[in-house]
């Protein structure tokens, strides 16, 4: 054994200052306390100066005080370091059952293989990405987990759940108000599934006239009736064969096509319009709807048994009101694809914007907030979008409160708004801005420190 061996302190030497790769150790604190000389050299720093830093002061891209946190182990992870690609290894270290730090290795010799490495890496992650791209093109699923930007409890709540469902072949019916992102999440199941390599086809049943919805979801035979074409044409069901099946607006589908989709669930079987055979399709459903089904049911407009069968998992996207934390973060994600789209240099919102789109009830959620910034972004002369680029509603009613916003704070944030407004007509000129809103100098001066104005 090592610990018994009259040669223990040459073997750690060896180990760690005279192989060739590269070691670190942090404490429990994620403080550097070892680093030898081979990594030193790596990313050019000195080992005194180093020693007693956090970790991620001192190596880019580094988690190791995560690995401390956690108590997990990251083997053979990619990590991106002075412009290169590096596999790194992370092990938890425990002292009597309790973590005391993290030991890293970088699994290469020398900066040159680092390099070769880099390039074959880079070569891989491109092919990877072209396959990806093609995958995606075949399936006609875009849009992954990735793509639902926001952090709040109740979002992370809802990704867990589709991450949990996404494996198995259960029906599951999305619900949520219009513009909360349900077909993002219909993507992310079906690239989360089994069934990611075979297609996602997507039906509005919302857009389709009635007379036409039967022949789209089921296809048609030559001859079926007047128009049709000469070869006949595949339904959705049979376009979706060993995937899945996208019914969006689900509780605007007209009774009888619900009584033929029912049949399909429950036989596995499709006959197109005009034809006597029966053919079998392998099919998850996934379906959307931004209406109360229950209600539809006890109206007699959707059919309870159809209903039962669509709804194995229910997954409910909270509106972006009950998120507020998720505002700001969508909102910058959102300007920041806006300005790469459009070429426009528009850095960021000011306060006021901020804490208007923080008040807003957002009825249209996620798409009204990105039709919003979009068109402020072509409306703006500034490099900031201010309260004058937004759309008339909203200047309109510019405080359209979130619910539960108590009187208080509605009238001291139209205060706020109505002053900052008055010190831009007169360029921040403070004895103007308070004699146009007929207020005293120094009641004016008062309510700019409370509300924080400079």
């Amino acid at each position: 054994m090592l610990l018994d061996s009259p040669y223990r302190e040459e073997i750690i030497e060896t180990v760690f200052e005279k192989s060739n790769f590269c070691f670190v150790v942090v404490d429990d604190q994620g403080l550097v306390t070892y680093l030898n000389d081979n990594y030193c050299q790596f990313i050019d720093v000195k080992l005194e100066e180093a020693i007693g830093k956090h970790v991620e002061d001192v190596i880019e891209n580094t988690r190791m005080h995560t690995v401390v946190k956690t108590g997990k182990e990251e083997i053979a992870d990619i990590q991106y370091i002075r412009g290169n690609y590096m596999i790194a290894n992370r092990v938890p270290l425990y002292s009597e059952g309790k973590i005391v730090g993290a030991v890293g290795t970088v699994l290469y010799r020398d900066t040159k293989e680092w390099m070769k490495m880099n390039a074959h890496i880079r070569d891989l992650l491109m092919e990877i990405e072209h396959y990806r791209k093609k995958l995606m093109d075949q399936s006609g699923a875009t849009y992954t987990l990735s793509d639902i930007v926001g952090s709040s409890e109740q979002l992370n709540k809802v990704k867990e759940k589709v991450k949990k469902v996404s494996a198995g072949d259960v029906s599951v019916l999305l619900k949520g108000e219009s513009g909360t992102g349900k077909e993002l999440f219909a993507h992310s199941i079906h690239h989360l599934s089994e069934r990611s390599s075979k297609p996602f086809i997507k039906i509005n049943c919302a857009a389709i006239p009635e007379e036409l919805l039967e022949s789209e979801l089921f296809g048609y035979v030559e001859g079926a009736f007047t128009g049709a074409r000469k070869d006949g044409k595949l339904g959705k069901f049979q376009l979706a064969d060993g995937g899945t099946l996208f019914l969006d607006e689900i509780g605007d589908m007209p009774l009888n096509a619900q009584v033929k989709i029912l049949r399909v669930l429950q036989e596995g079987e499709v006959e197109s319009i005009g034809s006597e055979k029966t053919q079998k399709v392998d099919v998850r459903i996934i379906a959307a709807t931004n209406q109360p089904l229950e209600k539809l049911i006890e109206e007699n407009r959707f059919r309870e048994d159809l209903f039962y069968r669509i709804n194995v998992v229910q997954i409910k996207i909270p509106p972006l009101r009950e998120r507020p934390e998720d505002i700001r973060v969508i909102a910058n994600y959102l300007l920041g694809k806006i300005t790469r789209n459009s070429g426009k240099r528009v850095m960021g919102l000011e306060d006021a914007v901020k804490d208007l789109f923080m008040n807003y009830r957002w009825p249209g959620n996620v798409r009204e907030l990105e039709n919003v910034i979009e068109s402020a972004v072509h409306l703006t002369q500034s490099d900031v979008i201010r309260l004058e680029d937004l759309p008339e509603q909203m200047k309109a009613n510019p405080f359209a409160v979130k619910q539960g916003t108590s009187l208080k704070d509605i009238l001291s944030h139209t205060e706020k708004h109505a002053i900052e407004q008055a010190l831009k007509k007169v360029n921040g000129d403070k004895v103007k801005a308070a004699k146009s809103l007929g207020i005293g100098k120094s009641s004016f001066y008062e309510k700019l420190k409370k509300h924080g104005i400079a």
